[in-house]
Formats: C-alpha cells, structure tokens, sequence
C-alpha cells in the first residue's frame, strides 16, 4: 500500500543507495590513482594498514588463528562493509541537509588521506588518492540528488517518486563508471609489478644435492621441499610492493665506516651461496602451516655488511627497512656468528616472487621471521637496541627469537577417520642450527615410540619422519616430539606464540573403524 510511511523508507533506501553507489566510484576513482602513484596509499588499504598496525597482539594472533592467510582479505572486506554503512548514512543525511550529507563523505576520505600520509616512509602523492575519492564522491552523491529532484517533478505513471528512467541511467552509468576504473586499477596495478624475471648469477658456492623425500612413498606427509607457489606468506601488506629492479637499491649506513649503496646487479656479482633452509613465522602455532623449506641464493649477509666496514662498530643490531618504511631488527652477533645469514635474490631456483620480497630480502637460519626476515629490504642501519626500535620490538615482541625444537603430524589428519590397520603416522621436525636426531610418537598416552627418519638435507632444515602404527578400531590419540642432537627434547610445556614463539607437543585425535 503507497502510504506516507512507505513513501519515506522508499526515499531512505534510495538515498542511502545514493551514498553507497557515490563512495564505491570515489574507491574505485581513487584506486586508479593510486595504482598511478602509490598504492598502498588507497583509502580502504591505507585505513587496513593502520587497523593492523593499532591492533593489540591478542586479537592479531586471534585472527591468525581463525582465518590464516585470509586475514588481510577479511579486514579489507571488513573496512569497506564500515565505509559503506558510514557512506549510506551520508546519503541519507544529504537527503534532508545535503551539504552535511557531503562534509560526511568528505569527511570518510579526508580520514583515509590522513591516514595514508601517516604511513612510514609516506609522502605528498599519498594524499592525492583520499582527495581524488573526496571528489568524485562527493560530486556523485551531489549528482545524484540532482537527478533525484528533476524526476520528482516528472513522476512516472503509476508511481509517486523521481522517474525511475532517469535514475537508473545515472546509477547505472556512475556504477559502470566504477566497475571500468576499478578493473583498470587492477591492470595498471599488475602491470605496474610486471614480471620477475632478471639475471640470476650461478652460485659461487651451490648447495649439495637435494634428496627424494618420504613424500614419494607416504602420501599425506609434507613434501621435503616446499613449492614456490605454496609456501607460507603472513606480513602486515595489504598489497605487494611495486618494486622496480632497475631502481631498486640496498644502502648500508648507521654505525659503519662508510655508506655504501648497492644495485640488483652489484649484489647479483659479489660472492654467492645456495642454501637450503627452513623458514618459520612467530605466530606459528603447535602443529601449525606457517612453515616452509625452501632453496634459497643469495650473497652471505657478513659479505654486504664487509661492504661498509664494521669492524669497530659498537651497533648490536641491524635494523633493516622495506621499500615502504617498515622495520625488523636482527642481532648483528647473529648476523656475524658464522651461520648461512644471507641478502637473498633467489628461491627455489628462480628470482624471488613479488609476494615473497623480490627483488632482495633477509634470510637468516635459526630466528623466526619477525626478527630475521626483513623482505624487500632496501636499506640496513646498524645501530642499538637501545637507540633504535623496529615494528615488533615496539610492540614487546622479543628481540633474539631463535626457533625452538618443533615437530608435527602431517598424517593421519586431526578428527580424520581411518580403516584399521596398518597405518602410516608422519610428518616433519626441525631444530635449526643443531638439527633432528630423533622423533618420537606416543599413542593413547602409552611409551613414546622412535619414528624413522627421512634423509638429512642439513642442520638448518626440517627432518621428514614416519612410523608404521597397527591401528585397531576405536578413538586413538596420537602426540609427537623430536629431540635434537645436542640432547635437547622439544618442550611440553604449551606457550602461544607472543612474545617468542609457540612450545608445546601437538596431539590430535582420529578415528580409527
């Protein structure tokens, strides 16, 4: 029934449309232009970045846990549903005070053009996305209402409101407006990063042969090397940097002798090493996917810091930066101590991807990433703990993070159900820098059990293992361990990830019919 009530949620929703269809072609507006000029400067990842970055540790790892590699995903879809709920309020506040209603979505871009220029390492150009979504925002909503009061003057037969005709042209025209610039963004984003592909130089010092792993025998256990296209990624990015090889360059300063600057192409004709190493990220739960074993070449980390001259030096750390301003510390007497800690520009016998630090990125065995791992590193300050803070140390995250003596169950799967039998229990162990000399599994509680291992590939790398368990029907559960070869057995007692990492032995439950 056309009654007043009905006639005013009507022009509600119509203008809170308005508002929503106004700020998704500002977004898609101002990500072209930020695909021109900064990218990471776009509003809804500018606001992203600083949620991730005032987020309290808890809830950070809480939502690693929950979503995995899909947590940036969440939190972008998670910003843009709050602008957007914001947005339809604008517009149904311009409904009755238009100029309110378009100070407030000036406003939601104004906040997004603060934040942006906020960022570490952030310059004027990225401000000019915000504006760019400010003002073809704002003119879109005010477009819109213009159209909207021309057509309340010609209703269409039948209906009390603007002509629908003229309506549906404007919406339909602004939302393939959007629709055009957002996919041009992506193109223009995409060919920004083009392809990867430089000059790798041969190793001046090649990595030994790489065994067959348990993998080709035991189905379920994780493959001795990890795929380049699978292997784990979690950093604070909401988009890959932009890097230009040509343009790209790594300086070494604070606490040195002499400033040094080196291209792609230096780095690429000093001495190099190939190296088989197991990387592992801090939030890594007992049990848990953020783990990899790679092959990775590079130039040894004390090589480029040689470059500089620190032999009088009274730094304790290098403090490492990204292209775009983000910090990690690493020990500088772990850098120094003799280890495979490397300036990385290959993996897996390619050129770093984009996803993974391309064009050069830090590589250092035995610390997890947060304090070793630096990727798209463009500059090295050494400098104190005491002077200098990088991204995690501010947030009370240790400053030396070796890994600790790990292991986990690849197969059978946790709650999987299994015929019984004769069944395969596997997985992997690593204790990087000492190595793997036994795993053990434990079944219902009973004696632990020695697993076989798989071949050795070098102390800085995980140990595949299996045990063959006569499984008989029934809810069984199954815990592993590994022990070091200095004697060191994995640690039983549970910790969570922050500050240092997580310990624990992981247990888990199947069925067995």
């Amino acid at each position: 029934m056309d009654t007043p009530d009905a006639r005013s949620r009507s022009r509600t929703l119509r203008h809170a449309a308005y508002g929503v269809l106004a700020t998704l072609v500002g977004l898609a507006a101002a990500h072209l232009v930020a695909a021109v000029t900064v990218p990471a400067a776009s509003p809804v990842l500018a606001v992203g970045s600083t949620v991730i970055d005032l987020t309290m540790t808890p809830l950070k790892e809480w939502a690693i846990r929950q979503f995995g590699t899909a947590d940036k995903l969440v939190l972008v879809g998670s910003v843009t549903l709050v602008v957007l709920v914001l947005a339809a309020l604008a517009g149904v506040v311009a409904a009755r005070l238009e100029t309110v209603g378009l100070l407030l979505l000036v406003g939601l871009a104004g906040v997004a053009g603060v934040l942006a220029v906020l960022r570490p390492g952030a310059g004027p150009l990225d401000l000019v996305p915000a504006l760019v979504a400010a003002a073809v925002g704002a003119t879109s909503l005010w477009w819109l209402h213009r159209v909207d009061d021309r057509g309340a003057g010609e209703p269409s037969p039948g209906v009390d409101g603007p002509s629908r005709r003229g309506v549906v042209l404007a919406s339909g025209g602004l939302a393939a407006a959007a629709v055009a610039m957002g996919a041009l963004g992506r193109w223009v984003t995409s060919y920004r990063l083009g392809g990867t592909d430089v000059a790798l130089p041969a190793a001046t010092d090649p990595a030994s042969s790489f065994p067959t792993g348990l993998e080709e025998r035991y189905a379920g256990i994780t493959p001795l090397r990890t795929p380049t296209a699978k292997f784990y990624r979690v950093d604070t990015r909401l988009t890959v940097p932009a890097v230009d090889v040509d343009s790209w360059t790594l300086t070494v300063d604070g606490d040195v002798e002499r400033e040094v600057t080196l291209t792609f192409d230096d780095l690429a004709g000093m001495r190099t090493i190939e190296r088989d190493i197991t990387l592992t990220c801090v939030s890594n739960e007992v049990g848990g996917p953020y783990v990899g074993g790679a092959r990775w070449l590079g130039v040894p980390l004390a090589d480029v810091l040689d470059r500089a001259g620190i032999g009088a030096t009274a730094a304790d750390q290098v403090l490492s930066t990204d292209v775009d301003g983000m910090t990690i510390s690493t020990p500088l007497a772990v850098a120094l101590d003799g280890r495979d800690a490397m300036i990385a520009i290959g993996m897996n016998g390619g050129p770093l991807p984009r996803e993974h630090g391309f064009p050069a990125r830090m590589v250092v065995p035995g610390l997890y990433g947060f304090v070793s791992a630096c990727k798209w590193i463009s500059r090295m300050t050494l400098t104190t703990y005491d002077a200098e803070q990088a991204y995690w140390t501010e947030r009370d995250w240790a400053t030396d993070a070796p890994i600790k003596i790990s292991s986990r169950i690849d197969t059978p799967k946790p709650l999987s159900r299994t015929a019984a039998g004769k069944v395969v229990i596997g997985g992997i162990a690593w204790a990087q820098g000492v190595g793997i000399d036994t795993v053990e599994v434990r079944v219902d509680g009973e004696a632990w059990r020695p697993a076989r291992l798989g071949p050795q590939v070098n102390d800085d790398y995980w140990r595949q293992w299996y045990l063959e368990w006569d499984a008989e029907p029934g809810q069984h559960f199954i815990a592993c361990r590994a022990t070091n070869k200095d004697g060191d057995v994995q640690s039983d007692v549970r910790m969570t990830p922050f500050p240092e990492g997580s310990s624990g032995l992981q247990e888990i439950s199947v069925s067995i019919t």
